[in-house]
């Protein structure tokens, strides 16, 4: 179906229009995002991040020592001028490892993160756009879905394909899918009510490049926001599984393994072995949920 080429009447210019409005939400949403800067507490939280994600570029070559390498003879040493943070049970430098387990647990909620927002994403706007009785199957499933825990998931997984990162990770990506494909589909049902996807479709656009190039661009920067938050709970999720020994396997160095590996120095008196990551831990975590929070307010104000 085509617009008519010549004298155009009220309603194809009132189509034509609406066309412009996708670009307008977006420029307001590019100008919010920019001014994210908001209180003391999120921008130290921006900063934070930027550091350990720096860091984990970086970390073959901020590490002082090699975090795979240890000396039996510096078993459970406390801080010095060659150790920062001691030794652990097993003579590796404590710092060493702490920064090279920056790079290993960013990796694994990155891919979660990644996987469950690109499957959540197009199963939302699929079934916004269908509607139907494919809406109300896939709202079924996702149900089912969000009955299992993550974490629960991720152990399955492992007992099903073995220890490491890849089962663990594609398992919790399904997990946290239900909640990305919910969030769209709100927004995506909102936006198909808007009238400039009616004159999208009375141009004779195909529903991928108005979802795709028109609807999704609108509702990225709450996307973002959530996803932000999805990345603090999924980095607390895999490095509980490392901590159970069912995620990254020594001699890799990984915050959660660390923690589960540092009981023994906490009970001999060395405890920053399994401090130190267990704080990092938590100040990652701690800082996604203030970021994505905080962009999820200031998105929540937007305009109509």
């Amino acid at each position: 179906m085509t617009t008519p080429t010549t004298n155009p009447g009220p309603a194809a210019r009132t189509a034509r229009s609406a066309t412009t409005a996708p670009a307008a939400k977006g420029s307001r949403a590019l100008t919010r995002l920019r001014t994210l800067g908001g209180s003391r507490l999120q921008r130290a939280c921006l900063l934070l991040l930027v550091v350990f994600v720096l860091v984990a570029l970086l970390a073959p070559w901020l590490a002082p020592q090699d975090p795979t390498f240890g000396r039996l003879g510096d078993t459970l040493l406390g801080p010095s001028a060659e150790h920062w943070l001691g030794t652990d049970q097993g003579g590796h430098d404590t710092f060493s490892a702490l920064i090279a387990g920056t790079r290993t647990s960013l990796a694994g909620p990155l891919a979660v993160v990644l996987f469950s927002t690109l499957l959540g994403t197009a199963v939302g706007l699929a079934t916004a756009w269908r509607g139907g009785w494919i809406d109300t199957v896939t709202g079924r499933v996702l149900d089912v879905v969000f009955a299992f825990p993550a974490l629960l998931l991720a152990i399955l997984a492992v007992a099903l394909f073995g220890k490491g990162m890849t089962a663990p990770v594609l398992a919790m990506a399904i997990a946290y899918m239900p909640y990305t494909a919910r969030l769209v589909r709100g927004l995506a049902v909102q936006e198909k009510a808007r009238p400039y996807i009616a004159a999208y479709q009375v141009q004779g656009h195909s529903a991928l490049f108005v979802t795709v190039r028109r609807m999704l661009p609108n509702i990225a920067p709450t996307l973002l926001a959530q996803s932000t938050v999805n990345f603090g709970y999924a980095l607390l999720d895999l490095a509980a599984l490392s901590f159970l020994g069912l995620g990254v396997q020594p001699p890799t160095p990984d915050w959660g393994a660390m923690i589960n590996q540092g009981q023994a120095a906490v009970l001999q008196g060395q405890p920053l072995s399994a401090i130190a990551p267990a704080v990092a831990v938590v100040l990652v975590v701690v800082a996604f949920n203030v970021v994505g929070e905080n962009l999820g307010d200031r998105l929540a104000g937007r305009d109509s």
